[in-house]
């Protein structure tokens, strides 16, 4: 099937980069970041720090870098990182605190990947020689599987607040965080000013072909720029990509509301579907993210997705009966109406 006749719901990374973005990239002033004279990169950085209220950034290829920098740069061998169990840190980056910081998590709960200021309290570790070191506390903004959940700035600052008085690097894991603005309707320096540091994706919601930032003090960004090099993350003429996300930030912030809004239509069309049950109610649907739970009497989570790969739409099977769907700028509300359709079937008797 052609790719263009494809509803392409696996993820919001799959976007192509818009005809108006291509022109931003070409005419971009390009000059070799590991050097130093990056002057698109350096833009960005500036923009980025300057968005989120913060004294430096530096621009990396992935989120996965970001978190990982942030992890590096703030906790060493033995060290312990607080993060919710379903935390991307944990699922989704290879274990790497483990493998390149020598970090370990410990867990806290809470519904829809979010939890309390007394969770991270319980979490700290008392200083003792038998225990390692609590330095960190990550936070994502929006929660993948929380379903696309958003925090809410009394009790993120609540949060945030017991991490620093308990000593916690805290960070943000905010692979989706222009998405959690637009849904919280608070202003990003708002709401950054209560980490210590901050990762954001630019391929994700805003519809770059590849890039994030790390943000934070010019000391720590100072730290994080020697890793990413030692990561092997340094770029050359990377402007091409840093004008993307430039554009992208003057384009392509608002409308991440109408991705919003066809998540909820969808969600409300599988909430109709016998055998399909969204994980959160359709109205409340908070961002771009719908998940849903399949009857194991129909099929499985990877059957489904087999099932609508044959009618042109993917989505993605994360447990054997749990399926996401994620929108974004290349799927409009004709795609939606398509997927939905495409569910009907293929859930059909």
């Amino acid at each position: 099937m052609p790719t263009e006749a494809v509803v392409d719901l696996r993820s919001d990374t799959v976007t192509r980069p818009t005809a108006a973005m291509w022109e931003a990239m070409r005419a971009a002033p390009l000059g070799d970041d590991v050097l130093g004279d990056e002057p698109t990169v350096a833009a960005l950085e500036a923009r980025i720090a300057r968005v989120l209220g913060k004294e430096a950034a530096v621009f990396v290829p992935s989120g996965t870098m970001a978190n990982q920098l942030a992890i590096r740069v703030a906790c060493g061998p033995g060290d312990e990182i607080v993060a919710h169990e379903d935390s991307h840190i944990i699922h989704y980056e290879t274990g790497a605190p483990a493998a390149l910081s020598g970090a370990m998590v410990r867990t806290v709960r809470g519904a829809s990947g979010l939890f309390d200021a007394d969770d991270v309290r319980a979490a700290i570790r008392t200083r003792n020689v038998h225990h390692p070191v609590s330095r960190m506390l990550v936070a994502e903004n929006t929660q993948n599987r929380g379903g696309g959940t958003v925090w809410a700035m009394d009790r993120w600052q609540r949060v945030a607040a017991a991490g620093r008085e308990g000593g916690l690097h805290v960070h943000v894991d905010g692979a989706r965080l222009f998405n959690a603005f637009v849904a919280a309707g608070y202003a990003p320096e708002a709401f950054a000013r209560h980490a210590d540091s901050l990762s954001v994706c630019f391929s994700k919601g805003l519809g770059c072909p590849v890039g994030s930032a790390l943000a934070g003090t010019a000391a720590f960004i100072e730290r994080a720029r020697r890793f990413r090099k030692m990561f092997g993350g340094g770029m050359r003429q990377s402007g091409l990509l840093a004008a993307a996300a430039l554009h992208a930030l003057d384009h392509h912030v608002e409308r991440l509301a109408q991705d919003h809004a066809n998540a909820r239509t969808l969600a409300e069309g599988i909430a109709g579907i016998a055998g399909l049950r969204p994980i959160v109610e359709p109205a409340r649907t908070p961002t771009n993210m719908v998940f849903f739970d399949v009857d194991p009497s129909a099929c499985t989570g990877p059957e489904l997705c087999a099932r609508l790969e044959g009618r042109g739409v993917r989505m993605i099977a994360l447990d054997p009966q749990r399926v996401r769907a994620v929108t974004h700028l290349d799927v409009d509300a004709a795609g939606i109406a398509r997927a939905v359709d495409a569910l009907r079937q293929v859930m059909r008797p």
